[in-house]
């Protein structure tokens, strides 16, 4: 696999190159902003007020359904009256019990992980609240226990499907009053979402297109990604993932301050040498940071100073930043952003970025 970059301004190529649509997918964001909240309304979730505000929340997934509850966690912010904790894990912990709620997200609704949290959270007398597509195991769980459940309508992989996921649990939030949104929010998220499909569509050449442009920086590299506020690190998580899933491409996650106590070393590792005689490109660090307005006066001063660090060792570096007012409309602009360079990528390399033959593989071997 070579990375050919004249293959992202090639239209047949980007056609024939994603069979299964991914690209289409994630112009489809917007859609699924709305869709995801209509739906959410449409399933009544102010019901989980009726149990009171619970003492924690626990949002159970994987993959691409997990982000969800990251996003929620950024979304309510550090003023939160509970804790919110994301689980990607077969096991509820020992602490969990009926005065907590528990929200299972899963695109398919068959992922073994999460509907084992969901039945263990039933047996221990928690709220549950439902994520996932319509007449699924999830579902039959959750109505089981007469539980409150949102039928999102997924296609394709999960991780297509992001906002679809992701909207309810930032809706039950807000119905449980920890968060104040409202559907002006939701349309703006969606209309930024809809700028970035059109700069980001494929017919949109590479040296104006910041999806393809993002693609092409990271591409022969080892991307070092960091963000600068738990909202940009939830970005960061998320391009990460997507590297690896859609381009099947390894890179680092990390987030400041934290990252400046262990991974800035890589600065003076083996990674960041760049042989400049080479006849061919050499895959070295690249450090990627992405930018929030609201990250700590301090994390700005470490930003800074590991960006001068590493231009200083001559480590390529990409710095992007957020836009919006709301930390969800800043995660957007960066999740979507990252989304389409990840898939650019795979197409870069000729690789299709819907394919996942290696998790298949590896659940039919354990499955066995």
């Amino acid at each position: 696999m070579t990375w050919e970059p004249e293959r992202l301004d090639d239209q047949r190529h980007l056609g024939e190159g994603d069979p299964g649509g991914m690209l289409p997918a994630v112009a489809a964001s917007a859609a699924h902003v709305r869709t995801g909240y209509r739906t959410a309304v449409e399933a009544r979730l102010d019901r989980l007020a009726d149990h009171g505000r619970p003492r924690a929340i626990v949002v159970a997934g994987m993959g691409g359904s997990a982000i969800a509850g990251d996003i929620l966690a950024a979304v309510v912010g550090n003023g939160a009256p509970l804790p919110i904790v994301t689980l990607r894990s077969y096991q509820l912990p020992g602490w969990v019990g009926a005065t907590d709620l528990v929200i299972a997200v899963s695109g398919s609704g068959e992922t073994e992980e999460t509907l084992s949290v969901a039945t263990q959270a039933v047996r221990r007398g928690c709220t549950l609240l439902g994520v996932g597509a319509p007449g699924t195991p999830l579902e039959a769980i959750a109505r089981q226990a007469s539980a409150v459940y949102v039928p999102v309508p997924v296609t394709g992989q999960s991780r297509a499907n992001l906002w679809l996921l992701s909207i309810p649990p930032i809706v039950a939030a807000a119905a449980l009053r920890l968060v104040s949104v409202d559907a002006d929010l939701f349309e703006r998220v969606a209309r930024s979402l809809e700028d970035l499909a059109h700069r980001c569509r494929p017919s949109s050449e590479s040296f104006i297109n910041p999806g393809k442009s993002l693609a092409m920086d990271l591409a022969e590299s080892v991307p070092m990604v960091w963000g600068s506020s738990p909202a940009a690190s939830v970005a960061a998580y998320r391009l990460v993932c997507q590297l690896g899933a859609n381009a099947k491409y390894p890179a680092i996650h990390g987030e400041l301050p934290e990252a400046d106590h262990h991974q800035v070393a890589a600065l003076d590792g083996p990674m960041a040498e760049r042989d400049i005689f080479a006849d061919t490109a050499s895959r070295t660090l690249r450090l990627v940071v992405l930018r929030d307005v609201e990250e700590h006066p301090q994390v700005t001063r470490r930003r800074e100073a590991s960006l001068r660090l590493a231009r200083e060792r001559d480590v390529p570096v990409t710095e992007l930043t957020a836009d919006g007012v709301h930390p969800l409309e800043r995660m957007a602009s960066l999740i979507g952003l990252g989304d389409y360079a990840s898939t650019y990528l795979a197409l870069g390399y000729d690789i299709d970025p819907t394919s996942v033959s290696a998790i298949t593989e590896v659940k039919a071997r354990i499955s066995q």
